[in-house]
């Protein structure tokens, strides 16, 4: 089985340290949160798990062979239109270019993305538009572990529930592993299999949550009450200083 495991991952910029002794495991078919505040070191975290910054201390193991990432901002190449940007990935794995084509096109019509969309360039789209291609992007590769830095913050509700369903169907068929952070409770227990609460100042995972019920049987009501129960957990009120 395929597994992300992290033990004593310290990391620091200058002489500030930001991530100070942080364990954990991802197993496959897995999802998993990391909440906290804002400036918290959440973004430094996945980005290391990422493979985007040197680790310092501490290990980390990725098995899994396949992974992609989804930014807050959409991060399309400004050059290449929308089926070349969802397709970038597959060139870079080999795929023909007929393939690819094919793949993209398929891609978009699930994201709602329209035919008279696929030419146009990133400049030309609304900042929803931007964030369903990046979300194609990567997806179109089906990798086995997806990262996702707060992908969801800058969307309005409609599209964020859109999303999100999306993934949850990924989810449901066991065809994906997910690692995200956010600064959004109810985001985290509408997905999640598991939370971990990363204290600010330096970056530290002081509690988990586990949450057994599967992400398609979290309807509204569910997910407003279990956040509400969040909210009174003392490490919560510390981290996100509620009080």
């Amino acid at each position: 089985m395929a597994r992300l495991k992290v033990e004593h991952l310290t990391f620091s910029f200058g002489y500030k340290t930001i991530l100070e002794d942080i364990s954990f495991e991802i197993d496959e078919g897995e999802v998993v949160s990391v909440v906290g505040p804002s400036g918290g070191g959440k973004t430094t975290l996945l980005r290391l798990c990422a493979g985007l910054l040197d680790r310092q201390e501490g290990t980390i193991e990725n098995s899994f062979k396949t992974q992609a990432i989804a930014f807050q901002d959409a991060r399309l190449l400004p050059w290449k239109n929308v089926l070349d940007n969802i397709a970038f990935g597959l060139k870079a794995q080999g795929v023909s270019k007929k393939e690819r084509i094919k793949r993209a096109k398929e891609i978009a019509l699930k994201f709602d993305l329209e035919e008279d969309d696929f030419e146009k360039f990133p400049k030309e789209l609304s900042g929803g538009m931007s964030q369903r291609v990046s979300f194609a992007r990567a997806l179109v590769t089906k990798p086995e572990l997806l990262f996702l830095d707060e992908p969801f913050s800058a969307l309005d509700i409609g599209l964020k529930r859109e999303l999100q369903n999306h993934l949850i169907e990924l989810i449901d068929k066991k065809e994906i592993t997910i690692f995200f952070i956010t600064h959004d409770l109810m985001e985290a227990v509408k997905l999640s299999d598991k939370i971990f609460v990363l204290e600010p100042d330096p970056g530290r995972i002081v509690k988990t949550f586990t949450i057994d019920i599967p992400q398609s049987k979290r309807d509204d009501s569910y997910v407003y009450s279990e956040t509400a129960k969040l909210l009174q957990d003392p490490y919560i009120i510390e981290t996100f200083e509620l009080e």
